[in-house]
């Protein structure tokens, strides 16, 4: 019965590390990162409402990653936190500010730039869980289709945060390229890789 026990609630025990494994590799590779706050919903925080990523969510006002509690169980949850991490990475050391500029400057090309930006993300969660020592992912074993299709990052509210649809294929092969430990490889198109070498602490 102890080992019936323990087997059900392994994979809570192993979730809730690979969370304060993610958060640790963020906080030593790189400056500023946001603290994580688990929380019962990611709806009424930081004006997030049903639209928001119900699973993890980055509020760039608070500088802080909401985790929801029903996240902590979930296989998929490494990629949702490491990627939130990525955009915090982006925020914090003036990689979206540049993307910003970008797609005000050109507006025609917004789809395609924050195409980009999401595949920097991914290279960076992949960079994260790599450096987390948690085992290798892919993303086509963990979901079906794009799984960031709702707002989850963003100003206070949250609920009109940016959204920007990637094909699950390329989601995967940049988070693939992330987990071979260079954050210099994080290039996708015109987003060079040197912003992030700069940030990177060790």
């Amino acid at each position: 019965m102890r080992w019936l026990m323990a087997l059900l609630i392994w994979p809570c025990v192993v979730q809730a590390d690979a969370i304060t494994d993610i958060t640790t590799a963020a906080a030593q590779a790189f400056a500023r990162m946001p603290q994580v706050k688990i929380v019962d919903q990611i709806a009424g925080e930081c004006g997030a409402n049903g639209a928001v990523d119900p699973r993890v969510a980055y509020c760039t006002t608070g500088n802080i990653i909401l985790v929801a509690t029903t996240a902590r169980g979930l296989p998929q949850t490494p990629y949702l936190l490491g990627h939130a991490f990525g955009h915090a990475v982006q925020v914090q050391h003036g990689i979206a500010d540049f993307a910003l500029r970008e797609i005000r400057n050109r507006p025609t090309d917004e789809v395609m730039l924050r195409g980009l930006v999401e595949r920097q993300v991914d290279c960076v969660a992949g960079f994260l869980v790599h450096r987390a020592g948690l085992p290798e992912l892919d993303l086509a074993d963990l979901f079906d289709d794009d799984p960031l299709t709702n707002p989850h990052w963003g100003r206070d509210p949250l609920r009109i945060g940016p959204v920007a649809v990637v094909a699950l294929d390329a989601r995967a092969q940049w988070f693939a390229r992330g987990q071979q430990g260079d954050i210099a490889a994080c290039a996708p198109g015109e987003f060079t890789g040197m912003g992030l070498v700069r940030a990177l602490q060790n």
